[in-house]
């Protein structure tokens, strides 16, 4: 027996005074409605109703009954209520996974412009430069930069990111600027060491369309890509920064990018969630939000034109 159902049977008849009016309520029959009040009936092991040719009354225990499931019914179908409306509501949680670096600098802003719009959602913002498990920790929505995620997620590639060699102009006006890959092994150099593995990060370039890694000895390793942009703009040696670091500075001029014909763009910054369909409206709102503000930005990727034309003036390559 749908003990669900044959309750919902009960109040409906308790609150009609007749099972036709049941019937009718929940679009079944009479007969249907009677045979439900009976199932109920046997398997509790009471009568509910008093019945007579002409009317329905109810016992004592019925009276019981209606009183103490009466309002644990309503509760349930405002909670159905509440499911369904989930698809176009404009309120409850999402939960948003980033990297910390990234998520700062790319998605903080993003994340306050989108909360300012839509006050009835709330955002619990997660940065951490670790795998992140979305089942198990309930994420909505995550990004990524780097490589796309490797999960049975749907994943969108929002822009490029760019591996940039760049200096500060003290440290080229000291110690001279490399015009060939070759020439960076004679330069003090900086390094990205990977928070998960401990290992150091290869330099990578874009040579005739092919991507070549280059090992490099660090006068300095960071494990925190912010770190390091700040030891390069503060002239300690030449460094190959991502384009979300290395935008602003470029285009300050604490930077001056070198060798902008090798520039790799393998990597990408993404966004990615379990499933297209039944997303509450909250989480397709913000989705939506985030791709129109992101794709193919060129907050942080510098197109080629510019890139070169920020080296030309510096006197880099």
């Amino acid at each position: 027996m749908d003990q669900l159902r044959a309750i919902t049977t009960f109040v409906r008849a308790a609150e009609a005074g007749s099972f036709n009016r049941a019937a009718l309520a929940q679009g079944s029959t009479p007969q249907a409605v009677s045979k439900g009040i009976r199932a109920l009936e046997q398997h509790l092991g009471v009568r509910l109703f008093h019945r007579t040719t002409r009317k329905i009354s109810l016992t004592q225990e019925g009276e019981r009954l209606f009183t103490d499931v009466r309002s644990s019914l309503e509760g349930v179908a405002a909670a159905v209520s509440r499911a369904r409306s989930a698809v176009r509501d404009d309120e409850g949680l999402i939960r948003i996974s980033a990297g910390g670096s990234a998520g700062r600098k790319v998605l903080l802003p993003l994340v306050v412009d989108f909360a300012q719009q839509h006050p009835g959602i709330e955002i619990d913002l997660l940065l951490e430069d670790r795998a992140t498990d979305s089942i198990a920790e309930r994420i909505d929505v995550g990004f990524r930069a780097g490589n796309p995620p490797s999960a049975q997620v749907i994943a969108r590639r929002l822009f490029s990111i760019q591996q940039i060699v760049c200096a500060a102009p003290a440290y080229l006006a000291q110690h001279g600027t490399p015009r060939r890959l070759p020439q960076l092994l004679k330069h003090r150099c900086t390094g990205y060491r990977q928070p998960g593995t401990g290992r150091a990060v290869p330099w990578e370039f874009d040579v005739k369309g092919e991507i070549v890694f280059q090992p490099m000895h660090p006068v300095l390793c960071c494990s925190d890509p912010d770190a390091e942009m700040l030891a390069v703009a503060a002239g300690l040696g030449i460094g190959q920064v991502d384009s979300i670091n290395a935008a602003a500075p470029l285009r300050a001029g604490a930077l001056v990018p070198l060798l902008t014909a090798h520039v790799s763009e393998r990597m990408g910054f993404y966004i990615y969630y379990g499933q297209r369909r039944n997303l509450p409206g909250r989480v397709r709102r913000f989705i939506d939000f985030a791709v129109q503000r992101l794709k193919d930005s060129t907050a942080f990727t510098l197109p080629t034109a510019e890139l070169r034309a920020l080296a030309r003036q510096a006197g880099g390559t």
